[in-house]
This record gives structure tokens, sequence and C-alpha cells, in this order.
């Protein structure tokens, strides 16, 4: 694109352009302006100055540059992983001129999910799990960007669950104490009674007799004996 400046001057006009950036900032010396490629940035207002030795003239011009819509920038809140049953509310914001206009998808389905640069999720559960995109388009193009969420399980039930096992078992840790005590204390009783000394009966035994022949011959002097007793009578 080119800026021409020109103007009846006498003596011939000298040419300068600004651009209004906040301030006015020189960009040439010259009647002509050339952007060998314009871009985005330079949407401003532009000035040409006409200054001769008996005085000065300027004029304004303003550029606005279109374009598709630049990559979408996009922003979940609370955050990438939500709880189940919360909620959850993506933006989605794209540069663009003329400004864009926003669809909400998912991935793998062909419907939209929603329009506008705002799209709420209430309940959130887990089949709202997935890819999501943000479409940004104008006359002339489109931009997709992606976000991914995850729904993470609600701890609060867990937390209950493990309350309620702990206090459980901290009720049976006693129980089990005395069950120990006590089985201790019958295997000790048990100990002590097997440990008690056993009374013994001794038989005396009378004379070991060798052979048949000594014990005939003790019966015989048994037999001799009151015979002597009856002759000392």
């Amino acid at each position: 694109m080119t800026l021409t400046c020109s103007t009846d001057a006498n003596p011939t006009a000298n040419y300068t352009w600004y651009k209004e950036n906040g301030n006015f900032i020189s960009l040439n010396k010259g009647p002509q302006l050339v952007f060998s490629s314009i871009q985005s940035s330079d949407s401003a207002e532009y000035f040409c100055t006409a200054e001769n030795e008996l005085g000065r003239i300027s004029k304004n011009v303003f550029i606005n540059v279109k374009y598709a819509p630049k990559l979408p920038s996009v922003s979940v809140s609370p955050s990438a992983e939500i709880e189940e049953g919360s909620s959850v509310t993506l933006t989605c914001s794209s540069d663009a001129n003329p400004a864009a206009k926003y669809t909400w998808y998912k991935k793998n389905e062909d419907s939209p999910k929603a329009s506008g640069q705002i799209y709420n999720i209430t309940d959130f559960r887990a089949e709202h799990s997935g890819s999501y995109y943000c479409g940004a388009q104008n006359k002339l193009g489109r931009s997709n960007s992606t976000l991914h969420l995850s729904v993470v399980a609600d701890t609060s039930p867990m937390i209950v669950n493990i309350t309620r096992f702990s206090v459980v078992v901290l009720g049976l840790i006693p129980l089990l104490l005395v069950c120990l005590w006590m089985r201790k204390k019958k295997t000790v009783s048990s100990t002590s009674e097997a440990n008690e000394p056993i009374e013994t009966v001794e038989l005396e035994s009378g004379p070991d007799y060798t052979n048949l022949s000594d014990l005939n011959m003790v019966s015989a002097e048994q037999d001799e004996e009151p015979e002597e007793q009856e002759d000392l009578v």
C-alpha cells in the first residue's frame, strides 16, 4: 500500500509523514509512504505535513487493516481438573478485525456445544471430560484452539469412608489386646500345670534270683524253719 501526499505551493512544499501511536512518530520524508507488506499493527492514523518558508499545512488519514482471527487463547476457571458436580467456565479470545464470532465444539461431536466467547458447564460430570476447542471466525478466515478437560472424583465420600474405617480399627484395637492378653494368660497357666512334680510310688523289689533252682532252695529253707522252731520249744 502506498500513501501519497500533494499540495499546491510556491515554493515547492516539503513533505513529512507521521504516525500517531500515543504520540507522533516521524516515519518518512517525501510525498509518499510505502508499506511493502502491511500488517495488523499498521492500523493507525497517519498525518502528512506539507511545509515551505511561507507556511505549513497537514492532512490525516486513518488506515484500518483487516485480518483473520489469530490463534485463540482459551482459559478455564477454576482449573483444568474439575471436581465432579462443580461448575466450569471456558473463555475464548482472539485478535481479529473485524471482531471474531466464537463457537464451542467437543471433539468427536459434530454439533456445536455453544456459541459466544464464554461457555459455562454446570454440574460437571465424567461424561463432560474430553477435548474442547474454540473456533474464532470472521469473513477473512477462521482459527481454532483446543483445551482438554478432565473430571476428578469428589473426595468428600472417600474422606468419610476413611474416617469411618479408622474409627472401626481404633475400636477393635483394645478388644484385640484383651484377647491376646487372655490367650497369653491361659498359655502361662497351662505351662505351670505341666511343670508341677509328679508323685511316684516305688515298689520294693525282692532279691533277684538268677535261676529257678535258687528260688526252690529258698522255698525249702522256709519250709524247714518251723520244724527247727518246734524243736526249740
